[in-house]
C-alpha cells in the first residue's frame, strides 16, 4: 500500500474541450474548485498533472526534474520549437546550447535590437502621419521583422518582408488552433525553415558575411558538446527561435499600449521621465498580460513533492498565467499596480516567460530583449507621436491562445513629433531607453 498522498482528481473522462472553452483560466478554475494547487486530469486523452503557484514553479524549473521531450502536442512543438531545438535538450547539452542564446540576448545586444526597432518605428511614423487610423498590432509585425533581421545579420529584401512576417507571426497565431489553420501554419513553417536553412548554408559558404557577434554568425558557427557544427536543419530551427519570439513581442507591446490608455496616472508618471517607474510598468504589463498560458514537462526521474508521487514519464503542466496572479504572492493580484515591482519578486513567483535562472533552466533567454523592446515602445508612444484612442473593443478573450485585445489597439490620427532617429548599423550599441 502506497504511503503517498492521493493527488486530487478532476472529474470527467477528458477535459480537452473544457480547456478550449476556459483557456488561460482552465487550471486556476479547477484549483479553486478543488481547493488545491495540484490536480490530475486528462487532456488529449492523456493523463496529466496540473500545478500552479510559486512552490510548483520552483519544483518544475529547478533541479533538472523535467524534460520538454514529449511534453507538447506535436502540432504545437513543430510550430514553436521543432525537433532539435534547445528546448528539447537537457543537462549539459542544454546548458551548452543555452549559453549561445544567452550571448545572443545579452543586455547590450537587447539595446542594439531596440535601436533597430526605434528606427523602424520612426520610418513607420512618416507613413502613419495624417492617416485616419491604424491598428497597432498589424503594424508591429513588419516593423519587428525588419528590426530583428537587420539586428541578427539576416539579409531580407523589402519584397520579402510581408512573406516572412506572415510566416513568423503565424507560427505563434496558430498554436492554439486545430484543423486547416494549423495545417496551413505548419506548411508556412516548412517554407520558413527552408529559407532559414539557405541562410545558414550561405553564411557558412561565405556568400553571406555575418559578424561573429551577430545572432546569425553565432548560430552558424556554434558547436555543441561534441565539437561539431549544428547540422543545417537544426541551425535553421535555432535561427527561427531567435526571429520568431521577437515578432511575438508585438502582443506585449499592444498590452502595454492598452495599459497606457487605461491608466492615465501611469502614463503621466512615465511621461515625466520616471525611468524606474517605466521599468515597473513594463513588468506589471508582463505579469498581467495573457501570454504563455502554461508550460509542459515530463518527469525525467521519479521524485516526491509534498507527499505526492511523480513517476518517471508523468506529464506535468505548470500554470504560468495563474502563478503570476497567485494571491499568496501578489496582493490584489488582478489590480494594475506597477509600484509592486519596487521590491523585486523571486525567480519562481514571476514567471511570464518561465522561472529560475535563465542560464541553466528552461526559462526564456530573451526576457531582456522583451523588456527592452517594450520600454522602447512605451517611450515612442509617449515621446515620438500623438494619437487618439477611438471607441473600440479592447476586451480580451481568454479562451484564445495566444490572447490579444480584440481590436488590436486602434489609434486614430497618429501624428509624428519630429525626432531624428539614425539608421542603426551592425556596430550600433547605443541604448534607446
Amino acid at each position: 500500500m502506497s504511503d503517498h498522498r492521493p493527488i486530487p482528481r478532476d472529474t470527467g473522462l477528458d477535459q480537452t474541450l473544457a480547456l478550449a472553452r476556459e483557456g488561460y483560466e482552465f487550471i486556476g478554475n479547477r484549483c479553486e474548485r478543488l481547493s488545491t494547487d495540484i490536480f490530475e486530469t486528462r487532456l488529449l486523452m492523456r493523463p496529466a498533472i496540473c500545478m500552479r503557484g510559486t512552490a510548483a514553479a520552483e519544483i518544475f524549473y529547478a533541479g533538472d526534474r523535467f524534460t520538454r521531450v514529449g511534453a507538447m502536442p506535436l502540432t504545437v512543438l513543430r510550430l514553436l520549437q521543432d525537433v532539435g531545438s534547445v528546448q528539447l535538450l537537457d543537462g549539459a547539452p542544454h546548458r551548452r546550447r543555452k549559453g549561445m542564446f544567452m550571448a545572443i540576448g545579452k543586455p547590450q545586444e537587447a539595446a542594439r535590437l531596440a535601436a533597430f526597432f526605434a528606427y523602424e518605428w520612426s520610418r513607420s511614423l512618416e507613413r502613419w502621419d495624417g492617416a485616419d487610423r491604424i491598428v497597432l498590432f498589424d503594424e508591429l509585425g513588419p516593423m519587428l521583422t525588419r528590426a530583428v533581421t537587420g539586428w541578427a545579420g539576416v539579409p531580407l529584401d523589402e519584397g520579402e518582408v510581408h512573406q516572412r512576417t506572415r510566416e513568423l507571426s503565424e507560427m505563434v497565431e496558430a498554436t492554439g488552433s486545430v484543423g486547416p489553420r494549423n495545417w496551413r501554419a505548419l506548411l508556412l513553417r516548412r517554407r520558413t525553415e527552408r529559407w532559414a536553412r539557405g541562410i545558414i548554408e550561405r553564411t557558412r559558404s561565405g556568400d553571406i558575411e555575418a559578424s561573429r557577434e551577430s545572432a546569425l554568425g553565432m548560430i552558424a558557427a556554434h558547436r555543441d558538446l561534441d565539437g561539431k557544427l549544428l547540422d543545417p536543419k537544426t541551425a535553421a530551427v535555432e535561427l527561427l527561435n531567435v526571429l520568431r519570439p521577437v515578432v511575438a513581442v508585438a502582443r506585449f507591446i499592444v498590452f502595454a499600449a492598452k495599459a497606457l490608455h487605461e491608466h492615465p496616472g501611469a502614463r503621466r508618471r512615465i511621461a515625466s521621465g520616471d525611468r524606474q517607474y517605466l521599468d515597473h510598468f513594463v513588468q506589471e504589463v508582463r505579469r498581467l498580460s495573457p501570454f504563455f498560458p502554461f508550460i509542459g514537462g515530463r518527469v525525467r526521474r521519479p521524485f516526491e513533492w509534498k507527499g505526492y508521487a511523480f513517476p518517471k514519464g508523468t506529464w506535468v503542466i505548470l500554470d504560468l498565467y495563474g502563478t503570476n496572479r497567485d494571491p499568496r504572492s501578489w496582493k490584489d493580484p488582478t489590480a494594475f499596480r506597477p509600484e509592486r515591482f519596487a521590491e523585486a519578486p523571486n525567480a519562481f513567483e514571476f514567471v511570464p516567460q518561465g522561472g529560475g535562472d535563465a542560464a541553466v533552466t528552461h526559462r526564456c533567454p530573451g526576457e531582456e530583449i522583451t523588456i527592452r523592446l517594450m520600454k522602447t515602445s512605451v517611450r515612442l508612444l509617449l515621446d515620438a507621436m500623438r494619437y487618439e484612442v477611438p471607441g473600440q473593443d479592447l476586451s480580451v478573450d481568454l479562451s484564445r491562445f495566444p490572447a490579444l485585445p480584440k481590436s488590436g489597439f486602434v489609434m486614430a490620427w497618429p501624428r509624428r513629433i519630429p525626432r531624428a532617429v539614425e539608421a542603426p548599423s551592425q556596430a550600433t550599441a547605443a541604448s534607446v531607453v
